[in-house]
């Protein structure tokens, strides 16, 4: 990881800082001839639902506001937050390098291309916390329409592929194709589009097959639009999201990103703590279901949300790296030069939650007229109690292999003797039915599994 921001600045500019970091906390106060309205500008993306501790949560429950008024009363400055709303990371890269936005929020390819594009421009920019990670890679999925014939990746050569170059869910297409023996590339014809573009191909016909990251996968199979093709977490690599900030705005104003980080820790603590308001907050805001973001963002969600910079994490970044390079997209990316720990560290000192590593999801049931959710020990619990609810909202069950979230009525079932088990996709149930031919195991239809379930 890089040297904190004291170590690496030039000492004249540490000399120049020191003084108003005495006086007011490290921002210029209006008393002492700095502005009296300062404007932060941070840019995020309302629909990449993973990223909502630093964006749509925290702006819908107004900690940051709350904790700049706060300053501004100790230093004599009015602060202003100015949200920016984007649908993929490029835009809030491009804002950045042209110094009109502070801080961003995107996931792990793009603050990639984010710290080249920063150096490259004499903007650089630095990761200083993270919103929402998987530590297998479940955050991406392949879908194709309900009624689509592919059963595998394999069935996806020559096909029209859908996705965001250069986002987190083309690098996972990009793996997936080559673990399948596809060139990338020249095996598919890929189709270079925003997720609603795809989305929109994907039901029309214009494209076989969609690749993208959250909450599209999710959203397009809960409303029956499409079926998961390939699990992003069979790839068992890491992928998140996370914070970036202007070099220049972290040292002019350190104590404003300290009031970002505190702000998001706090967002992070109500989504944890209240998984289903948050959901139906988030949901509110962004026009999603909130069984799709519940999906992400529950208790059990695919999601595991912390600001902690984890190593694995930060190694999974590194290994991004050769993939955006082999498509063009970067050089060599000083990934130890981009990853900040201090601004952390700042705020560890004043103490703070420190929140366990992502556990194995557990069968979940959200019934109708409930305020919260149940889980439950087994798949068989769980269809159990969906056969004797008045209604239901949404039942999520953990893929028996990779433990990815989906919903039980999208899954693929596999019943073998007393046992039931989910899989997100027709080719992990396959798999594993081949694997286990000797112990009866075999397909069913979610109606059969509901009915095996006693």
């Amino acid at each position: 990881m890089r040297a904190p921001l004291t170590r690496a600045l030039a000492p004249a500019l540490v000399l120049l800082l020191a003084p108003l970091a005495t006086a007011c906390g490290g921002e210029a106060a209006g008393a002492a001839g700095g502005p009296k309205t300062v404007t932060v500008t941070v840019g995020y993306q309302s629909k990449t639902i993973n990223t909502v501790t630093a964006g749509t949560l925290l702006r819908s429950l107004g900690y940051f506001e709350e904790e700049l008024a706060a300053r501004g009363k100790r230093d004599g400055v009015t602060y202003k937050v100015d949200w920016q709303d984007y649908a993929t990371g490029a835009p809030i890269t491009a804002q950045m390098t042209a110094g009109k936005i502070d801080i961003g929020s995107m996931g792990d390819f793009p603050l990639l291309i984010n710290a080249a594009r920063g150096k490259e421009l004499k903007q650089p920019t630095r990761l200083v916390s993270v919103t929402g990670y998987n530590l297998r890679g479940g955050l991406n999925t392949v879908v194709t329409a309900p009624d689509s014939k592919l059963e595998s990746l394999a069935d996806l050569r020559g096909r029209k592929v859908s996705t965001s170059v250069g986002s987190a869910a083309d690098g996972t297409l990009v793996r997936a194709l080559q673990r399948a023996g596809i060139d990338p590339e020249k095996g598919i014809q890929k189709l270079n589009q925003q997720p609603s573009v795809g989305a929109s191909a994907l039901q029309a016909g214009s494209a076989d097959a969609l690749s993208q990251f959250v909450a599209w996968p999710g959203q397009l199979a809960f409303e029956g639009k499409a079926k998961a093709l390939y699990d992003g977490a069979e790839l068992n690599l890491p992928t998140f999201h996370g914070v970036t900030v202007r070099e220049k705005f972290a040292a002019q104003r350190p104590g404003v990103l300290d009031d970002f980080l505190r702000a998001q820790r706090r967002a992070t603590d109500y989504l944890r703590t209240r998984p289903v308001p948050a959901a139906e907050s988030v949901a509110k805001e962004t026009g999603l279901p909130a069984e799709v973001v519940y999906l992400y963002n529950g208790a059990n969600g695919i999601a595991t949300f912390d600001p902690a910079l984890r190593p694995e994490l930060i190694a999974a970044l590194k290994q991004d790296v050769p993939v955006l390079k082999a498509a063009g997209l970067v050089g060599d990316v000083d990934v130890d030069g981009f990853v900040d720990p201090e601004p952390l560290e700042r705020l560890a000192v004043q103490g703070g939650p420190a929140y366990p590593a992502a556990a194995a999801a557990r069968p979940e049931l959200w019934s109708k007229g409930q305020e919260g959710t149940t889980t439950y020990d087994s798949p068989r619990e769980l269809l159990r109690a969906v056969r004797g609810a008045a209604g239901v909202r949404a039942a999520y069950v953990p893929d028996a292999v990779t433990g990815t979230l989906w919903f039980a009525d999208r899954a693929v079932w596999v019943a073998e003797g007393a046992e039931l088990r989910a899989f997100v996709t027709a080719a992990g149930a396959q798999a594993y039915v081949a694997q286990h031919r000797g112990s009866g195991a075999r397909t069913v239809s979610y109606a059969e599994a509901t009915g095996l379930a006693g």
